[in-house]
């Protein structure tokens, strides 16, 4: 999903910061937007279906994925042996923009995003355009020898974090994936459950 309107916006609505931008402004303004978001920071009390609704859609911003394919990426991770949001959280983590981000090899999912279908970003040597690409333990994800000077890629790796089941190597700007990563070390802010209970009503 290529999202253009405002992100800190969006960011305040759903109360996690996509962007480091909206990190900042969400200091020192925390409630969701607009006139009486203030008021209903502190006196809206939501149903069931609205958390879980909320829950999903903090999800799908993270990834910034369509609905469709959230929903698809359900189905799939239902038809799986073992634990539905187990299997939902680990294959969305091994979309290719996602490994370009949790890399660092871009600041924002839609930096990864925009890296990967501008053609920037090569799987195993190819050059890999589709941002919903599934990468697998043993691929090495890197950037293309003629865009290893933009400013974005530069600033991201200056920042990057390690990840226990990535390896990145600054000098070459390349992320081998380890191995498919376990619930507890996929840094995604959402209550899970409520998702698996959205889509299984």
């Amino acid at each position: 999903m290529n999202k253009t309107g405002p992100k800190v916006k969006l960011s305040r609505s759903l109360g996690i910061a996509l962007t480091p931008k909206a990190a900042k402004v969400m200091e020192t303004k925390p409630h969701p937007p607009g006139a009486h978001g203030r008021v209903q920071n502190f006196r809206r009390k939501l149903s069931d279906y609205k958390r879980q609704l909320m829950e999903k859609q903090k999800l799908r911003a993270q990834y910034n994925i369509h609905e469709r394919q959230l929903r698809n990426y359900f189905d799939k991770a239902q038809r799986k042996k073992g634990n539905t949001g187990d299997n939902l959280l680990q294959m969305l983590e091994m979309r290719l923009d996602a490994i370009v981000l949790r890399g660092g090899l871009a600041r924002t999912i839609y930096a990864a995003r925009q890296l990967v279908t501008h053609g920037h970003i090569l799987v195993n040597g190819g050059r890999v355009d589709v941002p919903g690409y599934t990468c697998q333990p043993g691929d090495v994800v890197s950037v293309k020898t003629k865009s290893q000077q933009l400013p974005g890629i530069l600033d991201a790796i200056g920042d990057a974090q390690n990840i226990s089941y990535l390896s990145l190597d600054r000098n070459m700007l390349s992320v081998r994936v380890n191995e498919i990563p376990q619930r507890d070390y996929i840094p995604v802010i959402c209550d899970v459950p409520l998702v698996i209970e959205f889509y299984s009503r």
